[in-house]
């Protein structure tokens, strides 16, 4: 079989940083993953040349028939929110989710899929300058304007530009897991993993962080998952009273120190389920500081949206070695010859 399609839509006034976040994601061979990787194209919305932001000219190499064989269709953020996509657009997008194709919009293109018809009774973000007029324009949908991105199966929006990386890397670990998802972010050189539901930077007065201590302390915690960490325990270490650090907290994710710290348990143990697959469940919950094995299981469930088995049984097995190891999917329009057929 071949690997997953994905298809990213060009236009002209194309955003660039968010095209090219799709592209530095899904269009580079990974052999040091040895997976099949997904294959990549570029099709065109309309008769080119394209011109993208920062005087840059792009020329597609297909057109809107690609979309029939998509498995994932990615829409950077659109033009202009006020402009009404191509009809032959719109019937694309449409007919690729009868057929169960997954539709992911970055920042306005959200606009696009809305003007399709495919979001309707569905959860979904954008950026925050553009969620009041979403919402007003689509009163059927329902826009949740601080998150990141909103997975909601078939259909992932996220918000603007660096959020869209972060939506693009949790479909990587969807379909991969976490630890695939983590070495591309390591090849990024960027976090590798951000929760959709922490909330977008919003103007507003930011307290602080002298020394970076908020950081720092992020970052202890990250590499000490098992320790028994408390409110109090964590605002000494920080040198912060407690209320100035849920303080800083909240405004630096959205959540609660207690949140941000289950997820990241989580995150260690998504990991563990995969590369250790034969280490028992409760040494898992161990290793990532849950204490028990019912208590990782609950957040897991919460968070994962399954359960620990069920996780190791679709991710849990080696990556391939540095260096070694093969994918199918080559570049088209970056570098490289397509292999789309």
């Amino acid at each position: 079989m071949n690997p997953h399609l994905v298809v990213a839509l060009a236009y002209d006034r194309l955003c660039t940083f968010e095209f090219g976040c799709v592209t530095e994601v899904f269009a580079l061979d990974r052999p040091e993953l040895g997976i099949d990787w997904y294959r990549f194209a570029v099709c065109a919305s309309e008769a080119g040349p394209l011109h993208a932001a920062g005087g840059i000219t792009i020329s597609a190499p297909y057109t809107l028939r690609l979309l029939d064989r998509a498995d994932t269709i990615i829409v950077p953020g659109w033009r202009d929110a006020d402009e009404p996509p191509p009809e032959a657009v719109l019937k694309k997008i449409r007919a690729a989710h009868r057929r169960g194709a997954r539709l992911c919009s970055i920042c306005s293109g959200v606009f696009v899929l809305a003007a399709a018809g495919v979001l309707d009774s569905k959860t979904v973000t954008t950026h925050w300058r553009y969620a009041t007029k979403l919402q007003q324009r689509y009163p059927q949908v329902r826009v949740q304007p601080d998150a990141l991105y909103i997975d909601d199966g078939q259909i992932i929006t996220s918000a603007g530009s660096a959020a869209g990386l972060d939506m693009l890397l949790h479909l990587v670990r969807r379909d991969h897991g976490s630890a695939v998802a983590n070495r591309v972010a390591q090849r990024l050189v960027v976090p590798p993993h951000r929760e959709g539901g922490q909330a977008q930077f919003v103007p507003r007065p930011m307290p602080q962080d002298e020394g970076g201590r908020l950081a720092k302390l992020m970052d202890w915690v990250r590499q000490h998952p098992a320790l028994s960490h408390t409110l109090r325990s964590l605002a000494e270490r920080a040198a912060m009273s407690p209320r100035t650090l849920q303080r800083q907290f909240r405004d630096a994710t959205g959540m609660a120190p207690y949140e941000w710290l289950v997820r990241e348990r989580v995150a260690v143990a998504r990991e563990l389920l995969e590369v250790k697959r034969s280490m028992p469940i409760a040494r898992v919950a161990e290793l990532a500081g849950f204490g028990s094995e019912e208590s990782m299981r609950r957040h897991f469930r919460r968070i994962a949206l399954t359960s620990p088995s069920a996780y190791r049984e679709k991710f849990g097995r080696q990556l391939g070695s540095q260096g070694t190891g093969a994918t199918r999917g080559t570049v088209a329009g970056k570098g490289g010859r397509s292999n789309i057929r």
